[in-house]
């Protein structure tokens, strides 16, 4: 039973920060249609400005609490992440929105080759330690063990997504971006700036990116100019599970996918009779999206996107 409750602590935690990087894709489809496969590549970025402002606090701000200086890093890593966001939908993707679906993913794939190119220009190619600013004494629950990284990384995660959801359901820019959602041609004929929705949904998706990037750098102990690859991978998949287009089932893809991959590297072994270590936890994800895209390809929550006019 402590296993389970460790394993499912675990997954909790990165199935947290793979909904933070879903709901990015998640958006972004469901006003665009369009899969932006470089988003993984905004959480390396938000990673490195993390890293660069833990590093200017040290050197000219030293002795300042650990708790501070993860906010300090996650603030500034945000307009960053957006800036850079803004800059791939303006530049990449707005002259591609009436062009064949072909045409917006294959500039994705460039965009994010550019991406890690332009890091380890700046960064380098060997893996950056990232500073452990929280005490490391562990916090006990049922016989398992979590971090206070964890534990704040679990409460940033929750208050991001419940801001999210606050902003989608009770703001006028939330209505917009559902309108745009439901139909751009009807909602620009009854004067919403599409192209403002379309920035902002590309800023917001950035800024939680920053935030998932950041404590996983803080959770992992280090990070590399490779790094957005595998989690924007997987975080799509979780998208898809949960029901691409549905901020719902973006949360609840990510967090379940998170829990069968702490599941499985904890049980794979066993299960297999040694053959598999946990180091095989990653085709856990990319099995559950076969399954999901086999069985129930709307996802959990169903796909939230209506037929354009």
């Amino acid at each position: 039973m402590e296993t389970f409750i460790q394993q499912l602590l675990n997954g909790l935690v990165l199935g947290s920060m793979y909904a933070l990087v879903a709901l990015g894709y998640t958006m972004v489809y469901g006003v665009l249609n369009l899969i932006n496969f470089a988003h993984g590549d905004v959480l390396m970025i938000g990673a490195m400005i993390g890293l660069t402002i833990l590093q200017l606090l040290e050197a000219y701000v030293p002795g300042l609490p650990g708790y501070v200086q993860l906010a300090l890093a996650i603030l500034g890593a945000i307009p960053v992440t957006m800036l850079v966001n803004i800059l791939i939908e303006r530049i990449a993707y707005r002259r591609l929105r009436n062009a064949p679906r072909l045409a917006p993913l294959i500039t994705a794939i460039g965009i994010s080759i550019l991406l890690q190119t332009f890091a380890m220009m700046i960064w380098g190619r060997s893996p950056l330690p990232f500073p452990q600013l929280l005490s490391s004494e562990p916090i006990m629950i049922g016989g398992a063990m979590i971090s206070q990284t964890q534990v704040l990384l679990l409460v940033l995660s929750a208050l991001a997504m419940g801001s999210l959801v606050l902003l989608v359901e009770r703001t006028r820019m939330g209505r917009a971006m559902r309108a745009v959602a439901e139909n751009p041609r009807v909602a620009g004929l009854m004067g919403i700036d599409t192209n403002r929705v379309i920035v902002a949904t590309f800023a917001i998706g950035a800024a939680l990116a920053a935030v998932a990037g950041v404590m996983w750098g803080a959770n992992y102990a280090s990070i590399t100019f490779t790094m957005g690859v595998l989690p924007g991978l997987k975080a799509f998949c979780a998208a898809v599970l949960g029901g691409i287009g549905n901020i719902y089932g973006a949360m609840i893809g990510g967090l379940v996918l998170g829990i069968i991959e702490a599941l499985g590297a904890g049980y794979i072994g066993d299960l297999t009779g040694g053959f598999l270590g946990s180091h095989y936890q990653d085709i856990f994800a990319f099995v559950v999206l076969i399954l999901v895209l086999t069985l129930r390809p709307s996802g959990i929550m169903g796909e939230r996107v209506a037929d354009r006019a």
